[in-house]
């Protein structure tokens, strides 16, 4: 008997404590628990999964680079910037921000773009690009192209250069410069590539779409003065300078899906794996917009006259143009 009564004192202790436990830990049901240190709520576990807590770089970070930065570039591991005003691009560790080096190219460069080993720079105020190893840095080779180049992009064999100053857009193979073709666009600023086609803003209310041997695939409205534009894995987004505006494409057949108002007049555009950024030269610096209504989620206050824009799977940088010898990390 006394066995029976130890062994049922035993197994009231036993609930007891597992009631104390359960009173103890939050109901599935209830609200979200703080996450502690002042975080909000782990309210997405992708988020938490992506270790994206919240948004941790309200403000931006500015590192020195050379005269009027215009267009930005990530190689994998660190950042270029073309330097306008100096004739150079500058290479910084995305990670921190702390100076590789600065190298010269001569010229006024204006668009950077990377082939996935060396680093394309234009000379806006001439007719040709150069080839750096992403590297040291390294000069490989200049070379001719249209009028006044100005943003490129990389189509995984070649670099497409916007030739603004003709109208124009040049094919380079990216192995050895060799020029595979220009074909006439009636204006061009900047180029996206979306795995298909490649796509060219141009001075007009308009962006043109090529096949990759340059034929025309089609020529879709847009806004007023469109410059920047990017890919976003499904849609095409055009920054429209002189309306204020960004317009979404339907990448496969060009279906104009939205036009939203931004803050300013957007110039550089892009895509950070959830968000488009947009560079307002005029205004905030930039903006960050939801895609699938345009609503403005962050503004990181003035940054300077903001152009160009990239992404380095972290952060968002722009050089921030004209007069200024920055460039902001978000």
């Amino acid at each position: 008997m006394k066995r029976i009564v130890i062994g049922m004192s035993m197994i009231l202790a036993v609930f007891a404590a597992a009631s104390f436990i359960a009173g103890q830990t939050p109901a599935a049901s209830s609200p979200e628990q703080p996450a502690g240190n002042g975080a909000p709520p782990l309210s997405n576990p992708l988020k938490v999964a992506l270790l994206e807590w919240y948004p941790a770089n309200q403000v931006p970070t500015y590192f020195s680079v050379g005269q009027s930065p215009d267009g930005v570039a990530f190689d994998g591991a660190n950042i270029w910037t073309a330097n306008n005003g100096d004739g150079t691009v500058t290479k910084l560790r995305s990670s921190d921000g702390a100076a590789l080096g600065r190298f010269s190219v001569g010229g006024r460069p204006s668009g950077v773009c990377f082939d996935g080993a060396d680093i394309w720079v234009s000379d806006n105020f001439g007719s040709s690009v150069t080839k750096l190893r992403a590297s040291d840095g390294q000069v490989l080779g200049k070379f001719t192209v249209g009028h006044q180049p100005y943003w490129m992009a990389f189509d995984g064999g070649s670099i497409w250069i916007a030739n603004g100053g003709d109208g124009t857009v040049t094919k380079l193979r990216a192995s050895d410069g060799k020029n595979l073709g220009t074909f006439n666009t009636g204006g061009s600023v900047a180029v996206a590539f979306d795995g298909r086609y490649v796509w060219v803003t141009t001075y007009h209310q308009s962006v043109v779409r090529l096949n990759q041997d340059g034929s025309s695939a089609g020529t879709f409205q847009v806004g007023h003065n469109p410059v920047g534009v990017a890919f976003d894995g499904v849609d095409i987004w055009v920054a429209n300078t002189n309306d204020g505006t960004v317009t979404k494409l339907r990448a496969s057949d060009g279906t104009t899906l939205s036009t939203f108002r931004t803050p300013g007049s957007p110039y550089g555009i892009a895509f950070d794996g959830q968000d488009i950024w947009v560079t307002l030269p005029e205004s905030a610096g930039a903006a960050k917009m939801r895609p699938s209504d345009g609503a403005i989620l962050y503004t990181p206050g003035v940054i300077g006259p903001a152009t160009g824009i990239a992404f380095d799977g972290a952060n968002i940088w722009t050089g921030n143009g004209i007069g200024s010898t920055t460039a902001s990390k978000l």
